[in-house]
């Protein structure tokens, strides 16, 4: 299958089955880089449809504490994007769950963003989600992944205006990243109740699947998302797995949440 039909065909899937896609995120290279890919492989197991594959930053400005320090630990570790990208080839060597590598604009730029596109394609990702990326100044970015056969994924927030939501629904493909909330990524008790709007407004601009994420880290959450859009994300919750488990029960434990995520279990 060619990177960019998996995140379509994970959708359909899901939406044939009744359910919202699972989204799941790992930070590569935390606690370990050769640990990444069977990580990775039981969140599949336990159900996850896509994997957002994070690239460790040293300032991810965008995150809360247990994804900060996740980061922390992976370029400690000395988890490079080319080490990320190893990690997404060894992934697709085993698996056919789509894999999307999320990021900060940084990194990239200066592994070479072209030089990026064509070496994530070769890796077997699907697309690219860029955190700090403004939608804006995308037009260049969209245009080597568009080249290079790799969806492209862009952040919508409560926040946005109709003129951004615009763009956000013109550059984007694969699915749309729709953000409950202001603030930064971290679990929390309940969905944010105004991200139904926010879905609404861009249901109207793009026949896209909407995949919320920011927060979403109990089954309630994903089955109250699963009313309204088409995916749930789930970040620190899995981190937070990764944060706190003996290394040899990592794979069990990730499996058993995404069970939990999925009512699978």
């Amino acid at each position: 299958m060619e990177p960019g039909e998996r995140i379509s065909r994970k959708f359909a899937e899901a939406r044939a089955a009744g359910r919202p896609a699972l989204i799941m995120y790992l930070t590569a290279g935390d606690p370990r880089p050769e640990r990444t890919p069977e990580l990775a492989l039981a969140l599949e197991r336990g159900g996850a449809d896509i994997l957002e594959l994070g690239v460790p930053f040293s300032d991810p400005i965008a995150d809360g504490p247990v994804i900060q320090e996740a980061s922390d630990r992976a370029l400690k570790a000395g988890t490079t994007v080319e080490r990320v990208l190893e990690i997404a080839a060894e992934i697709r060597r085993r698996s056919e769950m789509a894999v999307v590598l999320f990021s900060y604009l940084n990194p990239l730029m200066r592994y070479g963003f072209e030089r990026l596109c064509r070496d994530a394609r070769a890796a077997g990702v699907d697309g690219v989600l860029i955190t700090d990326l403004s939608v804006e100044e995308a037009e260049a970015p969209v245009e080597s992944m568009q080249r290079h056969g790799l969806d492209r994924i862009f952040l919508a927030a409560p926040t946005s205006t109709d003129r951004r939501l615009d763009l956000v629904a013109r550059y984007s493909s694969g699915f749309v990243y729709v953000v409950s909330r202001t603030g930064v990524t971290g679990t929390r008790e309940t969905v944010s109740g105004g991200v139904g709007e926010l879905v609404r407004r861009l249901r109207a601009r793009t026949a896209l699947p909407l995949a919320v994420g920011f927060g979403i880290s109990k089954r309630s959450h994903v089955e109250e998302v699963g009313r309204y859009a088409d995916g749930a994300v789930v970040g620190s919750a899995v981190m937070r797995v990764v944060n706190e488990s003996a290394d040899e029960e990592l794979e069990a434990r990730l499996e058993r949440l995404c069970r939990e995520l999925s009512g699978t279990i």
